[in-house]
């Protein structure tokens, strides 16, 4: 049994016990680099595939090994190293191929290439306002994202038939631009001829007016109609537009009808939309609704490695756990941070230390809370939950109201540290006792429901970033 033959009847092993998604998201790209006489050494994507495959996975790949290759005693696991042409063939046969007459060619106008690590700069992509550096490569995967990227891979192998359309929600910079992007360059690899377009919701709006105003619907209906991928970012900014709503409906339907793989991103889910038409919401949720949430602390921790090993460079580990630890909402600040210490490592010619870095990082940690009223949290809230301030603030038992209103003061109390009977004068001169009940209400929803603390995360990303 050849070292293929071996990691196929390893990965078999595991496919019967998993589900899908878990096996398409750790196990695929992953083959045996090397065998020796009682140990085998995996390839394995990245850091965090690493730390996952071998403190999950690898007591069953000794099981299963006992059965197959009962002389392998150690599994060894490394990152993107470079094979032989044979084992990479091996790799794009087995896990990474897309059966011919699966593949999507929505212009029936030759088969498409071979799937390739880099993504060529056509000028279709060009064209369709991709960011090239947005491929899966480069996603890094933790609990808070797993089932997007499963979800986004099935739809880069099978654009149009499954999962379409691809409905991701999330708070801000946690990567939903990131996969639809990833999804759009993966089909590009495939098909340079694709007609592929990315937009917000926003420049869909402006372009719709402009057609209207300028009389050429028709030139919009073709532009929007044609396409064989449209990805539309932050789709809640349709709400209460009831033209466009109308006009998106039948882009959308028509497309679909079509086989045309559409993908959505939005900061909730469609139902939590306010003002948005209820045959648009059932549309959204034809295919595939997946969350990503705020990545937990081991995530955070390995996108920080992978984007100072992308840059070459190195931080002391005790940093990197700062960084982690004290940003935790958004990836994007998690970046900008990193860059920062960077920066002044480069400018000092020296290592960061640790005091350094606390320093640097302080105004930028304290910034985040500058600007933040319980008048703001409220507002925010009582729009997430589609009620007004007032409904929040008055003296009304409704259960619309009760549950907005406790996490209005859940919040205030977390992030301002206000004082229980303050809070309780704010919110229409409730006693403290109330609050209190409030407070403990939420925490403790937030310890028993995923789906709430993920509510909760998205209305304190628009917390920060609004």
């Amino acid at each position: 049994m050849n070292n293929q033959q071996l990691w196929q009847a390893i990965l078999g092993h595991l496919e019967v016990s998993l589900s899908k998604a878990n096996f398409n998201t750790w196990l695929k790209n992953t083959y045996i680099l090397d065998k020796t006489e009682d140990t085998i050494t995996v390839s394995v994507p990245s850091t965090y595939h690493k730390d996952w495959i071998s403190s999950k996975y690898n007591p069953e790949m000794l099981k299963a090994l006992k059965g197959i290759a009962p002389e392998i005693k150690i599994i060894h696991y490394q990152i993107g190293s470079s094979v032989h042409k044979q084992e990479q063939n091996y790799t794009q046969n087995q896990t990474e191929q897309i059966p011919t007459e699966n593949t999507y060619q929505p212009n029936k106008a030759g088969a498409s290439t071979p799937q390739q690590i880099n993504i060529p700069q056509t000028s279709n992509q060009n064209q369709s306002n991709l960011n090239p550096r947005y491929v899966f490569d480069s996603f890094i995967i933790g609990k808070n994202n797993e089932l997007a990227h499963a979800a986004a891979l099935a739809v880069a192998k099978n654009p149009g038939t499954q999962y379409n359309p691809l409905f991701i929600y999330g708070g801000v910079g946690l990567g939903k631009t990131h996969l639809m992007h990833a999804v759009a360059n993966r089909l590009l690899a495939d098909n340079p001829r694709a007609k592929v377009m990315y937009l917000t919701s926003e420049k869909f709006t402006n372009d719709y007016i402009n057609a209207i105003s300028s009389k050429r619907m028709e030139d919009f209906k073709q532009y929007y109609r044609t396409v064989d991928m449209l990805l539309v970012d932050d789709i809640q900014f349709i709400a209460g537009k009831e033209s466009t709503q109308e006009e998106f409906f039948h882009t959308f339907n028509e497309l679909r009808d079509k086989g045309r793989q559409i993908i959505i991103t939005a900061d909730r889910l469609p139902k939590e939309i306010p003002a948005i038409e209820q045959r648009l919401v059932s549309r959204f949720e034809w295919g595939m609704v997946a969350d990503i949430g705020a990545p937990d602390l081991e995530t955070r921790v390995a996108i920080l490695h992978t984007k100072l090993s992308k840059k070459g460079v190195s931080l002391a580990e005790d940093i990197v756990y700062y960084i982690a630890e004290n940003i935790q909402n958004n990836v994007r600040e998690l970046e900008g941070a990193l860059n920062k210490l960077l920066v002044f490592g480069e400018m000092e010619n020296k290592e960061v230390t640790i005091e350094q870095a606390k320093n640097i990082l302080q105004s930028m940690l304290n910034n985040k809370k500058k600007g933040i009223t319980v008048r703001k949290i409220v507002s925010l809230v009582a729009e997430f939950y589609n009620v007004t301030g007032d409904d929040l603030i008055k003296q009304s038992r409704r259960q619309e109201f009760v549950k907005p209103r406790q996490i209005a003061m859940f919040i205030a109390r977390q992030e301002l540290a206000s004082s229980f009977p303050s809070i309780g004068e704010f919110f229409g001169g409730r006693d403290h006792t109330t609050v209190m009940h409030a407070v403990e209400k939420i925490q403790k929803m937030l310890n028993e429901k995923e789906s709430f603390k993920q509510e909760i995360d998205l209305i304190m990303d628009k917390l920060y970033t609004t």
